[in-house]
């Protein structure tokens, strides 16, 4: 009976991941997707295997053991004696001092609190990496399913936003702080719909390309659908509004191109020059481009709409806090402490709107490492899903899906949420396990025939 279900739990869990884990304002639905996470976490690391994990499923593992470690050792009390000669914690304890009272043991993180509860965060992620090189609970068709229906039910959830967002805040907007007027599905942010919309893409030409070898009417009817499912894509795109939406919908529809196309093609190539020209220059417009603009090129009126001024601040504090760090989930504490006074105004930075840049201040020159081993690991596996034929069209697909999260991490915080963590772990997961075939398993029964004697 497990076994019949268990291809289920990955699927069902991503599923429930798009639909509840939007945005951190949702604290019940984000704690019952983490609960969830331990549950299935506990069972992959207590389930028996037949089989030992694949290399690339273990240098990743080790990965997320060593950036689970970092902050472990960030949450640390050290000796009052040590903390405050790292970096500018002096402030902290002259504090102390201030008031009258002796200098506590403290831990590297300043804001505790808020480095435990990314902690927390990191848990659905990791439960669908284990749940699918571990358990093997998934079908890469059934992820790929789960993921179009969840992006399917946010577009036509977002249809209703658009239409009834005339009167203030519709009730069909699931939180309050969020992007009223657009599609934003089941996020709060419009640019996280965005990202989940355009991560759907390659997965819909995995589902078409993986048809190929069925009959000429189940084909067709396949490629309608799929056809069907890209034109509600770009529909969502559309009503969403985001200007990484539209930046990154040419280069994923460049690049999924290639898992139709034929192996050895005159085409391919092109595909690979235009996808990686039109990544740049997204990267390039919306760096250049107000946070919340609705026009590319538009410029920034305050500090806060700037990405260059948010990065160049970021700059000053990493500077300071380096080697350390300042501890993960600081940044937005910490950044205030860099702002200029007369600059600031009602609206406040909550993301360094590069990914990269808000790692590096928070873990330090550790952040710098974890990074870097990260791309290392990335580049390998993509460049050996593409160089053979055996690694099937979702695993290219999750390639794809992966590399636009990682280009639009350069400008935004698309991994802050549930959901799209969830996404990103199941294509690292496809990336590193070898069931991502190019037929799926129930084409490979045996067929049933009527004897007559």
């Amino acid at each position: 009976m497990l076994s019949r279900v268990s291809p289920a739990i990955a699927p069902a869990y991503l599923f429930a991941c798009l639909v509840l884990g939007g945005s951190a304002q949702g604290i019940w639905q984000n704690m019952a997707l983490q609960l969830a996470g331990i549950a299935i976490i506990a069972w992959a690391a207590a389930a028996p295997s037949s089989e030992p994990l694949l290399r690339p499923a273990r240098q990743l593992l080790v990965l997320a053991i060593a950036a689970i470690l970092v902050t472990a050792l960030q949450l640390t009390p050290l000796p009052s004696e040590i903390w405050p000669r790292l970096g500018p914690r002096a402030a902290i304890a002259a504090g102390y001092e201030a008031i009258g009272l002796s200098v506590p043991p403290m831990p590297l993180s300043l804001t505790p609190y808020a480095s435990f509860d990314a902690l927390l965060g990191f848990i659905p992620p990791l439960a669908i990496f284990c749940s699918i090189v571990r358990l093997k609970a998934y079908r890469p068709s059934g992820l790929a399913i789960a993921l179009i229906a969840g992006t399917t039910a946010g577009v036509l959830l977002g249809a209703l936003q658009v239409a009834s967002s005339g009167s203030g805040l519709s009730h069909w907007y699931l939180y309050r702080d969020t992007n009223v007027g657009v599609a934003v599905g089941f996020f709060a942010n419009a640019n996280h719909m965005a990202t989940l919309l355009v991560v759907t893409l390659p997965f819909v030409a995995a589902i078409a390309a993986s048809s190929e070898r069925a009959s000429v009417q189940r084909y067709s009817a396949i490629l309608a659908v799929s056809a069907g499912l890209g034109l509600i894509l770009l529909v969502g795109i559309a009503l969403n509004g985001s200007l990484a939406g539209y930046g990154l919908v040419l280069p994923v529809l460049a690049a999924s191109a290639l898992i139709l196309l034929p192996p050895g093609g005159r085409l391919r190539p092109w595909a690979i020059v235009l996808s990686g020209i039109l990544a740049i220059a997204a990267v390039a417009a919306l760096q250049a481009t107000a946070i919340g603009s609705g026009k590319f090129g538009q410029g920034a009126t305050t500090s806060v709409q700037s990405r260059e001024d948010i990065l160049r601040t970021t700059s000053d504090a990493i500077g300071d806090y380096f080697p350390f760090g300042s501890g993960l989930g600081s940044f937005r504490q910490v950044y205030h402490l860099y702002e200029q006074p007369e600059q600031v105004t009602t609206t406040y930075v909550v993301h360094a709107h590069n990914d990269y840049a808000e790692l590096i201040l928070e873990l330090g020159l550790a952040g710098i490492v974890l990074i870097l081993l990260f791309l290392a690991w990335w580049a390998v596996a993509v460049w050996n899903v593409w160089r053979t034929a055996e690694a099937g069209p979702f695993a290219r697909a999750a390639a794809i899906a992966s590399a636009a999260i990682l280009v639009h991490s350069l400008v935004d915080f698309p991994l802050r949420t549930a959901a799209i963590g969830a996404c990103f772990a199941m294509c690292l997961g496809l990336l590193a396990s070898r069931r991502a075939p190019l037929v799926e398993d129930s084409e490979l029964r045996p067929a049933r025939h009527v004897i007559i004697r």
